[in-house]
């Protein structure tokens, strides 16, 4: 969304070529070597061939990816979760009763951000019941598919009723508390069943905007934005094309947080290796295929001074926060009325609902992946470590707190690109540690080394270009994290050719050992 600022056609061609040639070979490739390693994560792949150091360098900057995933994500579903919508722009009279209102500026505001409040809250409190069916009591799947969709459309229909409205920043502290509780007690309880409930809105809102667009299309509806927009104007609100475009989109091309679940858990959970190719690269493309239907949406949907007034506004020629949740709610809304009939206040709903489920289950797994990362770092720092550092308690509210203060003194739009640049460096590192172990193997790993080395040299750029911005702006918080993904970047890239020289030593003193025949 926020990238369409460049025009649609850098968007488009990052979107397919770098999920065909990078993130999609990303993904495979890492779980391929962790299917390959016993399940070990990518961390524990890059401790064999890059040592101790190597290990602790790559466990720091997946911490600190993590704080920056989360605090860009905290905001963001903040600010879907107290959306407000002209009910004129969404086809619905003064007199409508739909939608709870609030007048703003003497105009009727539809709380469509309310209702998808209170879903969030019905199918958090019934998620221990689906855990328990599905977990502890074994019901077949379908029966819990079902007894979930009973439970989805429940809490939408209260949520039209009663929309729960908080201040943004109070749903920050109440989403965090809850992770809080959801990163240590067992995954079964809430994390599983939450993700098992949402994943129906998911794969319900990817197949209905793929028709919506399909439709729209055969109703004749035209792209309205630039094909090109490389001025001052997106200039100002990202940066330059190179390195901006490649770290902006930061999901539906490449994403280095897919190899912390990829090696993580679901290397863990395959029944047969031969899996990995459809599970890593298939569904890497399906991400990029919900990538491009997002921008299709948008495109088709709302026109380029209507985008940038809802995700670039400007207040007195100076930028303020946007809201792209809304951006992409809005266009989903409009995409499901041109293309399928459906009323656009209704579509508008549920692409705030459809977004909810995706930051909200992303945000409680990456906090739970964060305290068993603390630990492992823990162990490799200290021979003999306090006690206080084997707690699950402590590690929790230690991630939390950390991302609290990123959160709480940066906005969403001013995180997006150093998530975006840490996201993908450590996507490179990946892939850089993926290529030393097939070089250990004597295989050589272009597919991988190339990319590589093109994304670390981007995110690099980026992460360089960022930290002269945080620095003349006195952005402490900022500065630090750029500061520190710098150096451990440039770290693991030291030890790898640090590696990569010794084994390159190492065959040559074996080739010439090797007897005369």
């Amino acid at each position: 969304t926020l990238a369409l600022i460049y025009g649609f056609v850098p968007v488009w061609l990052w979107l397919l070529l770098g999920v065909i040639f990078i993130g999609a070979v990303h993904d495979f490739s890492a779980l391929f070597v962790s299917v390959r390693e016993n399940g070990r994560s990518i961390a524990h792949i890059a401790r064999k061939t890059l040592g101790n150091t190597g290990f602790a360098f790559f466990l720091s900057f997946a911490i600190l990816l993590i704080m920056l995933v989360n605090a860009a994500f905290l905001q963001l579903t903040a600010i879907a979760l107290t959306s407000y919508y002209p009910i004129s722009k969404l086809g619905l009279p003064p007199d409508q009763t739909l939608l709870k209102t609030e007048i703003i500026n003497g105009e009727v505001y539809g709380k469509i951000g309310g209702i998808a409040s209170t879903s969030v809250i019905i199918i958090t409190v019934f998620a221990p019941f689906i855990g328990y069916l599905l977990y502890k009591k074994h019901i077949k799947t379908y029966i819990a598919s079902i007894i979930a969709l009973v439970i989805a459309l429940f809490s939408v229909i209260i949520g039209f009723r009663y929309p729960v409205t908080l201040d943004p920043k109070l749903w920050m502290v109440v989403i965090l508390i809850y992770s809080f509780v959801a990163s240590w007690i067992p995954v079964w309880i809430i994390l599983q069943p939450r993700d098992f409930i949402n994943v129906h809105f998911l794969y319900i809102g990817l197949f209905s905007l793929v028709l919506g667009i399909i439709g729209s299309g055969f109703a004749g509806v035209k792209i309205q934005m630039p094909a090109f927009n490389i001025n001052s104007e997106s200039i100002e609100a990202l940066g330059t094309v190179w390195p901006f475009l490649f770290v902006t989109i930061a999901c539906g091309a490449v994403s280095g947080a897919h190899a912390l679940i990829a090696t993580g858990t679901t290397s863990k959970q395959l029944a047969n290796e031969k899996h990995a190719h459809l599970i890593g690269y298939g569904a890497m493309l399906l991400e990029s295929l919900l990538g491009l239907s997002v921008a299709l949406a948008i495109l088709g949907a709302v026109d380029f001074e209507h985008y940038k007034e809802i995700v670039w506004p400007m207040q007195g020629g100076h930028p303020r926060q946007g809201n792209a949740p809304l951006a992409f709610a809005v266009s989903v809304g409009k995409t499901l009325n041109t293309g399928l009939g459906i009323p656009i206040s209704y579509g508008t709903i549920f692409g705030i609902l459809m977004l909810e489920g995706f930051l909200v289950t992303t945000i409680d797994t990456l906090f739970r992946l964060m305290r068993y990362f603390f630990e492992e770092l823990w162990n490799v720092l200290f021979v003999k470590k306090p006690a206080i550092l084997n707690s699950r308690v402590f590690n929790s509210i230690l991630g939390i707190a950390l991302t609290a203060l990123l959160a709480f003194t940066n906005g969403y739009q001013k995180i997006w690109p150093i998530f975006g640049s840490a996201n993908q460096l450590l996507a490179a590192l990946t892939l850089v540690a993926v290529t030393a172990w097939f070089a250990q193997r004597s295989v050589k790993a272009y597919f991988a080394a190339i990319p590589a080395g093109f994304m670390i040299l981007t995110t690099i750029a980026a992460l360089s270009i960022l930290l002269k911005r945080y620095i003349e702006s006195k952005n402490l918080t900022l500065t630090i994290t750029d500061i520190l993904l710098l150096f451990l970047a440039i770290g693991v890239v030291l030890l790898t050719f640090k590696y990569f020289f010794k084994l390159r030593h190492e065959l040559e003193r074996e080739k010439v050992a090797e007897p005369v025949k």
